[in-house]
């Protein structure tokens, strides 16, 4: 058996998330049809660095799989290209060490958040990013930043569905910048709780909007109180853009 590192991009529009769920169109479920089409009929579990929700997208989401087929790797990707649906895309296959595990070896992540500053609908952005029609206070942006960035406990950024007990968190890097028309959040990290970055960036516009002072947020990090977080940000501005080894 040979272990295959993969780095895939999707768009997430049209699928109910990464995981596969029963009776719904998932990433995971995409990708192990087809590889079980390549081994005739006998299933292949991939593994991924993490799930996405519905609706995100992923510009570098890693997975790795396990495969006795003699096949070279420059000819995988291609083989998978071929049959998955156009929304799927592996981009790069390299042979990886039996122990390599795509969830457990990952240093860190980098997720990027698009929002739209417009008051003015765009129906070819809308599956893209997220619409924020109100003006945005970049100063009070950054100061909240700073706040953010280091190691703490980010129980009041994550979802009640979080399972994991620990939730202390290094956030290595926050910045957002302008890019064409758009409004790019990028967030780096060791790792992040479940809908963390979302709930970041609620709050964050939050904070921009003038709804919430940004020098409350040590406050809110010492609570430990969802409820003291902004609303979760819609799924279709998140990209999970590289995954760190």
């Amino acid at each position: 058996m040979q272990r295959y590192k993969c780095t895939i991009a999707y768009d997430g529009s049209g699928f109910s998330g990464y995981q596969i769920q029963p009776n719904k169109r998932t990433v995971q479920n995409e990708i192990e049809e087809v590889l079980a089409k390549i081994h005739k009929g006998t299933s292949v579990k991939i593994t991924a660095s993490g799930r996405t929700d519905a609706g995100v997208h992923a510009k570098g989401q890693v997975i790795h799989f396990d495969s006795p087929l003699k096949i070279p790797v420059n000819k995988w990707e291609n083989a998978l290209n071929s049959m998955l649906p156009s929304d799927i895309a592996f981009n790069r296959i390299e042979k990886a060490e039996d122990g390599f595990h795509a969830r457990f070896d990952a240093a860190g992540k980098e997720y990027r958040y698009f929002v739209y500053p417009s008051k003015k609908r765009d129906p070819f952005t809308r599956n893209y990013a997220f619409q924020f029609p109100y003006k945005l206070d970049y100063i009070a942006m950054k100061e909240g930043l700073k706040f953010l960035v280091g190691t703490h406990d980010f129980t009041s950024f994550c979802s009640a569905k979080t399972e994991v007990e620990d939730r202390v968190r290094t956030i290595k890097e926050i910045e957002f910048f302008e890019e064409d028309e758009m409004l790019v959040f990028r967030f780096v990290g060791n790792g992040f709780l479940y809908n963390m970055v979302r709930i970041l960036m609620g709050t964050l516009l939050e904070i921009g909007g003038g709804d919430r002072d940004p020098f409350s947020l040590p406050e809110v990090l010492e609570k430990k109180d969802r409820r003291l977080t902004g609303k979760t940000a819609p799924g279709q501005g998140l990209y999970l853009w590289e995954v760190f080894y």
